[in-house]
C-alpha cells in the first residue's frame, strides 16, 4: 500500500541480516524506520506495539526467531527464544502459530543451516500473509459490491474498529483489504473510523492509511457507532480479529463487542475478516477460553499528540490518583457475527461454517 505515494510494506529484511519495520507508535505524525538486529529488539517491538495487528505480530515473531538463531542456533537457544516471543503479547494467536511453525522447521535442520533456513521460512510466512490478505480483500469486496447495489451506486458506508489495514499485516490488511479492493473496482466508499481508545489506532492508523489511499473517511468517537446505525448511516461493519475460536467467537480490540450488539439491534451485517492463522482450533468457547491481555493503565491515563510546532508530547488526561484498568480486547460471540471473511472465502460464523472452508481441521 502507499505512504506519500510510494508502495511500502510494514516489515522487510535487509541485506546485512537485520530486519526493518515502520515504528507505528510514531504514526501518523512521523514515518520512522527501526532496525531489528537482536531477539531483544523483536520482543520489544512486539511488546511496545511498534508493530501490532495479529498477522504482523506473527511475521515479526518469525523474523525475531531468525535473529535469535543468529546469536544462538542451539536447540536450547531456539526454545528460549520461542518462549520469550510467545510471552510478548498473549491474545494474538498468530504469534504462537508463527513461532511453532518456525520452531518445527528449524528443529529439523542441523545447527549450521538453521539461520538461513529460518530466514527463508520467515520470508515465506510474510509472502503467504500478503497473498492471504489480498484474497481476503477479493472475497470481502464482493460483500461491498452487494451493498453498493442496495445503495444504487451511492457511497457504501462502512464502519470499522481499531486498525486492521495493511499496517496490521505485511500488506493489504484484513478488514480494510475488502475496502482497498472495492476501491480498485470503482465502488464509491465512505468509512466511519472509530477512534479506538485508548491507543487510538483508528484515528491514528486507519485514518492515516485511508488518507494515503485517497478513500473518503470520517473519524468518530468510539461510542458514536450505535447512533450512526440507528440513523441509517452504516451499511455494513467489517472488523479484524486477534484470535478466533473454532466456534467463530472472535477476539478483537476492546469495544468491538459493543459495535456488534448495536449492529445486531439495527439489523446491519457485521463481518469479521482474518486469515486462517488467526483461528485457534484448540478453543471452542471464545469468551471463556481466549486470554485477554491487560496493558499498562498509563495508556488510559495519558495520551500522546503533536504540538503546533510538530513535536510529540505525552499529557495526563485523567484525574490524578485514579485507578485505571486497561483491557486490550473483548470477545464478540459468534451469534452476533454475520460472517467470517478468510483467504478461502466467506462463511457463516459457526464451527460448521469454518470447517466448510477448512475441512482438513475437522479432526483437530
Amino acid at each position: 500500500m502507499l505512504i506519500h505515494g510510494r508502495p511500502r510494506r510494514t516489515i522487510w529484511p535487509t541485506s546485512d541480516g537485520a530486519v526493518e519495520i515502520i515504528d507505528q507508535t510514531r504514526l501518523p505524525h512521523a514515518v520512522e524506520i527501526i532496525r531489528l538486529v537482536t531477539l531483544d529488539d523483536a520482543v520489544t517491538a512486539i511488546a511496545d506495539m511498534r508493530v501490532r495487528g495479529a498477522p504482523l505480530i506473527g511475521v515479526t515473531a518469525a523474523w525475531g526467531l531468525a535473529l535469535a538463531l543468529a546469536e544462538d542456533s542451539s536447540s536450547q537457544g531456539l526454545e528460549s527464544a520461542g518462549a520469550r516471543l510467545r510471552a510478548a503479547r498473549p491474545t494474538a494467536v498468530n504469534l504462537a502459530w508463527a513461532v511453532e511453525r518456525m520452531s518445527r522447521l528449524v528443529a529439523s535442520l542441523p545447527s549450521t543451516d538453521r539461520v538461513e533456513g529460518a530466514r527463508r521460512e520467515a520470508a515465506r510466512i510474510a509472502e503467504e500473509d500478503v497473498a492471504a490478505c489480498r484474497a481476503i480483500g477479493e472475497h470481502g469486496a464482493a460483500l461491498i459490491e452487494t451493498a453498493s447495489r442496495r445503495t444504487n451506486g451511492a457511497p457504501v458506508n462502512i464502519l470499522t474498529h481499531c486498525n486492521a489495514g495493511w499496517l496490521a499485516t505485511v500488506d493489504w490488511g484484513t478488514a480494510l483489504a475488502p475496502i482497498y479492493v472495492a476501491q480498485e473496482r470503482g465502488i464509491a466508499l465512505h468509512v466511519w473510523v472509530d477512534e479506538t481508545r485508548p491507543r487510538n489506532q483508528g484515528a491514528a492508523l486507519t485514518a492515516f492509511e485511508l488518507g494515503q489511499q485517497g478513500i473518503a473517511h470520517t473519524i468518530v468517537v468510539d461510542n458514536a457507532g450505535g447512533h450512526l446505525m440507528q440513523h441509517g448511516k452504516v451499511d455494513l461493519c467489517i472488523v479484524g480479529a486477534d484470535r478466533i475460536a473454532r466456534s467463530a467467537d472472535a477476539a478483537n480490540k476492546i469495544g468491538t463487542y459493543l459495535k456488534a450488539l448495536a449492529a445486531a439491534d439495527n439489523h446491519i451485517p457485521f463481518h469479521v475478516a482474518a486469515p486462517s492463522s488467526t483461528i485457534d482450533w484448540s478453543v471452542s468457547d471464545g469468551v471463556a477460553g481466549i486470554p485477554i491481555e491487560e496493558r499498562s493503565p498509563r495508556e488510559i491515563t495519558h495520551m500522546t499528540g503533536a504540538t503546533a510546532d510538530g513535536g510529540l508530547v505525552e499529557v495526563l488526561i485523567a484525574a490524578p490518583g485514579s485507578a485505571a484498568a486497561n483491557f486490550a480486547f473483548d470477545v464478540t460471540p459468534a451469534r452476533l457475527i454475520t460472517s467470517l471473511i478468510t483467504e478461502r472465502g466467506v462463511c457463516a460464523a459457526t464451527e460448521t461454517g469454518i470447517l466448510g472452508l477448512f475441512p482438513e481441521r475437522g479432526e483437530g
